[in-house]
């Protein structure tokens, strides 16, 4: 079932004998898996019509210039699920299903327990929705059931089983990738498992396009959601990009997760859809489609609703701003737990006030975004040049070695093949600024201007640049604040 994970992971489309072998295993795994049938998987996909696939509908928004608005939701039993979506589908314009943790770990014995205790009690116990033990027929039903297209939002190292099944069942995008959906999440998953394991999915998802169906897939943005600066997950997102291509994917949304600085988030959003292009095109890909994503604030919110309404009503309005495809909505709910379904409803409402307030304006310009833009641009080109460098040529192993090295740093990350030592803080302004650079080879130019910023903030709270700022900068949303000034 798992590739050797001692041998060197190439960056190279999964031979047809190789990805057969796996799958036989993948879909061994849980007994659903049985019922997956690639080539009736196909004939469903290309029956959905137009308005039920994920990529015609981003396509349209792109070309329009529109953001679409998309929910977290998912619960444990198939009825709540589609009474969940049902409800929240008129308020937003593509939908979500996501996945349990359990699931996320291919625990499907435990997915089993929680879903009879879910049903004993009459109400979801679990955190999202079990799709590998609700299988191929379940799946279905909640995809014919809705009149938007839907996408599997999850979490999961390893989704090979996860993406059989959704996509044979009608799922028309898949969010994930083997870095942002391991180094974020997992403590003691190999890289080099995750990767390999995400070069099946997006096998996978190369040969449906093979066959004429179009996937969307989307790496996962926001990575651990608290204070990451855009060019560590822009890297992310690249590298998870060139991966995806190679196995033949050709519908990709590259994502990124709230800063909270408005002039920063909006030059993120656009140098990513820039430097996607600009690093797509270099490797020589060809007839993609590319979007992008904005996730709202994926940190602390405030307890009071009211507050949290602001914090969401700001991510609606850089999104807009940004031009950015899809913005993906939370809910005043954020500081207390799971969401309601009235929850959910009231933050894609607020979200498309917003949004329809914004849409029409002239998108903002000028220096400061000008400069925030061919900053992020330099210091992604110095991260991945190292990364290529290290990789000789094949960024699955360059990626790899640039985790072990420290040339990767996610703040924050869980995972033990991540150094942890880049830190993150904010300067005067609230933008996203590098306290302590670890082993990133930025350049010294570059590293003089983040200082200087945060030594501006220093001078005006009458304190040096320490830890303690970070911390303070961790809790300041979810107290009302952006930037955690001393009380």
């Amino acid at each position: 079932m798992h590739p050797d994970s001692t041998e060197t992971l190439v960056n190279q489309r999964l031979a047809d004998k190789v990805f057969e072998t796996e799958r036989n295993a993948v879909l061994n795994t849980w007994p659903t898996g049985a019922d997956v049938n690639f080539r009736e998987g196909v004939r469903y996909q290309l029956d959905l019509p137009v308005e039920k696939q994920f990529s015609a509908v981003m396509k349209a928004a792109d070309d329009a210039g529109r953001t679409l608005l998309q929910p977290r939701a998912g619960v444990a039993l198939l009825q709540e699920q589609i009474a969940l979506l049902t409800d929240l589908q008129p308020y937003c314009d593509v939908l979500p299903t996501t996945i349990d943790a359990y699931t996320r770990h291919n625990r499907y014995d435990k997915c089993a327990n929680g879903i009879a205790r879910s049903r004993e009690a009459g109400r979801s116990l679990m955190n999202g929705f079990p799709a590998v033990n609700h299988g191929l027929q379940g799946c279905r039903e909640l995809v014919e059931a809705l009149d938007k297209p839907v996408q599997v939002r999850h979490g999961t190292p390893d989704a090979r089983l996860l993406a059989e099944i959704t996509l044979a069942a009608g799922f028309t995008s898949y969010e994930g990738g083997g870095i942002s959906y391991n180094i974020p999440y997992a403590k003691s998953v190999k890289l080099r498992d995750s990767i390999r394991h995400w070069q099946y999915c997006d096998r996978l998802v190369g040969r449906y396009e093979e066959e004429g169906v179009r996937i969307n897939r989307e790496p996962f943005g926001p990575l651990t959601g608290t204070l990451v600066p855009p060019f560590v997950s822009h890297c992310v997102m690249i590298l998870e990009g060139l991966l995806a291509l190679e196995q033949g994917v050709k519908c990709i949304t590259l994502g990124y997760g709230q800063g909270g600085n408005l002039v920063q988030d909006i030059a993120a959003i656009r140098s990513l859809r820039e430097l996607g292009e600009e690093y797509f095109s270099a490797a020589g890909y060809s007839g993609y489609q590319l979007s992008t994503v904005f996730h709202q604030w994926m940190g602390g919110f405030p307890d009071e609703e009211s507050s949290a309404y602001g914090v969401i009503c700001l991510g609606a309005a850089a999104a807009s701003l940004a031009g950015a495809t899809k913005v993906i909505v939370k809910t005043p709910h954020e500081a207390s737990g799971v969401p309601t379904m009235a929850a959910n409803r009231d933050g894609l409402r607020a979200t498309r006030q917003m949004i329809n307030m914004l849409g029409e304006q002239q998108k903002p310009a000028g220096d400061d975004v000008a400069l925030e833009t061919d900053m992020i641009k330099r210091e992604v080109r110095a991260v991945l040049s190292r990364v290529f460098a290290l990789g000789e040529g094949n960024i699955a192993e360059g990626t790899i070695r640039a985790f072990e090295s420290g040339v990767m740093d996610i703040p924050f990350a869980p995972a033990r093949a991540n150094a942890g030592v880049l830190m993150p803080v904010r300067d005067d302004n609230g933008a996203l600024r590098v306290l302590d650079k670890g082993n990133s080879p930025l350049p010294d130019d570059v590293l003089a201007f983040h200082r200087d910023r945060i030594a501006e903030r220093a001078a005006s709270e009458g304190r040096e640049p320490s830890f303690q700022m970070v911390i303070d900068d961790v809790n300041a949303i979810s107290n009302s604040r952006l930037i955690g000034r001393p009380l």
